[in-house]
């Protein structure tokens, strides 16, 4: 089966009985103080494979927002009063609960966002984790004792939540994202109000269903969708109750949002946008490094932060790597996420075709070859071919820009110092890849990436258990690991005069 095979058999595509049965089982209200709440308005949830109308939820105005704002304040106190046993235990119930539902709950990832049936399923396994994660570390919470320089009095230094958390999430991740923020705001004793993306807001809605079924208290877990973040968000933001904001987005809307913290200096923790190079030197593994760059390159379909952006490869073995990424990516199937063995689902929206599809047409105009792909496909649906490009220039836009699909981009490269310049020249800092045989080459490259995060001979670095997060205009803070809880407490010294 090719990778375009299966494309005739979305058109006109209705819901199965098990799929309308998955979106009917997600409530379609806001979330708010224990409460489902219908609104005047509502926004339609498509399916990006088909064009269709799964549902409509409730668009959440102003005041709907505020109103959750009023809800988590409300129960701010009792529930970081919680004691982290109990605060734990929750969280553990709502790590098998997701487990437990993956079936279901992937089938809504997938006719909601697009991504294939197999990958939705894996992105419910990643987003209990970070449940689970956090529920072991709500036990864990230290502070500290001890003797003043000076002696005669005492140190004691305690850590507290930091309060109602606002919390906005993307589409392309939907729950894992979710429960990504949710998962150590909760265990940190903080109750949150949580935007999803106006796209995907089923995962989300279904979240929260689950959070309820687990025991979380009134309050502590809101949800509002809408169809107008900026008005929605604004008015919270700037409330003085709000004392948190995690923002996973673009680095455009990133900035936006710490403008409008810094009027109530509200604590921030921004993941943003990335541009990741993916080196590969002439003593790499190739077996190795094309199925690095695979998985770099098609998770999700390449809508993802992380994946591969710029690929660089030392010019002796360009033509050889080029040749074997072709090949795989020339068999992966394109379709419907829910069809058997689709790997290439649709992108999001029609902007995102038409981004990659100007992309693609820049790089090619300043003399980019195409090895595969390199057209849109004719709809319904927002598909784009899994396309490889060599000899991508480095002036191409989609060298500066996240791609944000399934194109991967090629250019070649002579000496170590060469690519690592080329690889920082960018405002971005999320995560590198690096592949060779050499221990020592792969720590002085690894050293000298200007990112957060860097893969050495592996093409995937999300984990749970490890800080998630970049620099320069990658972001702020760290999602995940030992200190992905840190975000949402503060530090309180006491001193104590003996």
């Amino acid at each position: 089966m090719t990778q375009i095979d299966t494309i005739a058999n979305r058109a006109g595509a209705s819901l199965s009985p098990d799929e309308r049965a998955a979106v009917d089982s997600v409530p379609t209200g806001l979330y708010i103080g224990g409460q489902w709440r219908t609104t005047a308005r509502t926004l339609p949830v498509t399916d990006p494979a088909t064009g269709q109308v799964l549902c409509e939820v409730a668009d959440a105005a102003p005041a709907d927002g505020l109103a959750a704002l009023d809800a988590a304040a409300a129960a701010q106190a009792d529930w970081a009063r919680t004691p982290p046993r109990e605060r734990s235990e929750i969280l553990m119930r709502a790590h098998r609960l997701l487990l437990d539902d993956a079936d279901r709950l992937g089938l809504i990832a997938t006719l909601e966002m697009g991504k294939p049936l197999a990958e939705a399923r894996g992105e419910i396994a990643y987003a209990a984790e970070f449940f689970r994660w956090f529920a072991e570390e709500a036990v864990r919470l230290d502070g500290g004792y001890m003797t003043a320089p000076a002696g005669g009095s005492r140190f004691l230094v305690a850590r507290q939540p930091v309060g109602p958390s606002l919390l906005i999430t993307p589409w392309n991740f939907p729950m894992a994202m979710g429960t990504r923020k949710i998962g150590p705001a909760l265990a940190a004793g903080c109750t949150c109000v949580v935007k999803p993306a106006e796209q995907t807001p089923l995962c989300t809605l279904a979240l929260a269903d689950i959070l309820e079924r687990a025991g979380v208290p009134a309050g502590v877990v809101n949800v509002v969708t809408t169809s107008d973040p900026g008005a929605l968000m604004t008015p919270m933001i700037l409330d003085e109750r709000s004392r948190k904001l995690s923002f996973t987005g673009s680095t455009a809307v990133g900035k936006k949002l710490l403008e409008q913290c810094a009027r109530t200096v509200m604590r921030t923790s921004m993941e943003l946008g990335g541009n990741a190079p993916f080196l590969v030197f002439d003593d790499a593994d190739l077996d190795a490094a094309v199925d690095g760059a695979m998985a770099a390159k098609m998770r999700n379909i390449g809508q993802a932060c992380t994946a591969a952006n710029r690929i660089f490869v030392q010019r002796g073995v360009l033509d050889e790597f080029a040749r074997r990424l072709a090949a795989r990516m020339g068999e992966l199937p394109m379709g419907r996420g829910t069809e058997p063995g689709v790997v290439v689902g649709p992108l999001i929206d029609a902007d995102a075709v038409a981004k990659v599809t100007g992309l693609v047409a820049d790089a090619r105009s300043r003399g980019a070859r195409v090895l595969l792909g390199g057209e849109p496909v004719e709809g319904p649906g927002n598909f784009y071919p899994a396309t490889v490009l060599v000899d991508v220039p480095d002036e191409a836009e989609m060298c500066h820009t996240e791609i944000f699909g399934p194109v991967a981009s090629l250019t070649p490269f002579d000496t170590e110092e060469e690519v690592v310049s080329r690889a920082n020249d960018t405002p971005y800092g999320l995560v590198g890849y690096v592949y060779t045989e050499s221990l020592r080459r792969g720590l002085r490259v690894c050293e000298a990436l200007e990112t957060g995060m860097v893969g050495l001979n592996q093409g995937v670095v999300s984990n749970p258990a490890a800080p998630f997060g970049g620099v320069k205009e990658s972001g702020l803070g760290r999602e995940g690991g030992l200190t992905g809880i840190d975000e949402f407490l503060e530090t309180k010294y006491i001193g104590v005069q003996l």
